[in-house]
């Protein structure tokens, strides 16, 4: 048995399919003893790469996009989620929205665990022929922070991830007015990486890690991980109400996020597109230098 050491920026229910694996033992069966350490402040992710802490990182894709062609070297060996799943819940809009309602609005834009759910709503303005700016955002709070404001009456509306916007719905504090995991196409949004003058060393491993992690995501997506989902479940968000909390398990493995470990080069290069439109990448580098032109995330 080989060990392979995580660390990643939150513990998220996106990343279902690597605690499925563990507790189903299915890393185990790939000859992977696997620890994972959720970072509070995030960044201790490259903190952990740089130190020989943590193997892989996990995290948004657009972190090895900033870092391109820079001192800091990290190679993206797979991915963890095919599309965003994200919301926008509106405190008074009756029904679905196109995103041309937000102009003029407050909304609120968790990010202090990352940049993704304002760039790439934002860039899916931009798209839309829209202009960010004719928005009012506020911005760089954490999600916790954000939801109490909103509660308090702070803003028309809210980007939130599944969960909390069913939790806010259930509540009677909004309407889920817009799917970015229905109208924003594949994104990956979730992914490995390791530094690269690891990833020789580590490629071994690596393969199996991925190939385990495939198998997982099959599993919950048809349906034949109902008892390593509720432990999950159970185990990592004890005081979230189980039956939102399945909820937004069943819309996300139908809605594709855990579709394919294979991270799709068009969406890599539309993201960082987005990002370069955004200013944060110098440039918007190709899947082939995010992955050092290594065929990744394919299980084996």
């Amino acid at each position: 048995m080989e060990t392979l050491n995580i660390s990643a920026t939150a513990n998220g229910l996106n990343y279902l399919p690597e605690y499925v694996a563990d507790v189903g033992g299915i890393f185990a069966a790939h000859g992977l003893e696997v620890t994972a350490t959720a970072c509070d402040p995030w960044t201790g992710v490259l903190d952990d790469l740089d130190s020989g802490a943590a193997d892989l990182a996990l995290g948004g894709l657009w972190v090895p996009g900033m870092y391109a062609g820079m001192d800091r070297r990290v190679t993206v060996v797979g991915q963890l989620n095919h599309r965003f799943p994200m919301t926008i819940v509106a405190r008074q809009a009756a029904g679905p929205i196109g995103l041309d309602w937000l102009a003029g609005r407050v909304v609120l834009a968790p990010g202090a665990g990352g940049s993704a759910p304002f760039e790439f709503t934002a860039g899916l303005i931009r798209e839309a022929g829209l202009d960010p700016a004719a928005t009012r955002w506020v911005r760089d709070l954490s999600t916790a922070m954000l939801i109490e404001l909103y509660r308090g009456g702070l803003g028309d509306a809210i980007i939130l991830d599944l969960l909390s916007a069913k939790e806010l719905v259930a509540a009677g504090e909004g309407t889920i007015v817009f799917s970015h995991l229905d109208a924003g196409g594949v994104m990956p949004n979730s992914v490995y990486y390791c530094r690269t003058d690891r990833v020789d060393e580590l490629a071994p491993r690596i393969a199996r890690f991925v190939a385990a992690i495939a198998v997982a995501m099959e599993r919950i997506t048809i349906g034949d991980a109902a008892a390593e989902i509720d432990a999950v479940l159970a185990a990592r968000w004890p005081d979230r109400d189980p039956v939102l909390l399945h909820q937004a398990v069943d819309e996300m493995a139908g809605g594709g996020v855990w579709d394919t470990t294979v991270i799709d080069a068009d969406a890599s290069d539309r993201w960082m597109r987005i990002l370069a439109d955004a200013g944060l990448v110098t440039r918007a580098p190709s899947l082939a230098e995010l992955t050092g032109a290594r065929t990744v995330g394919a299980a084996s």
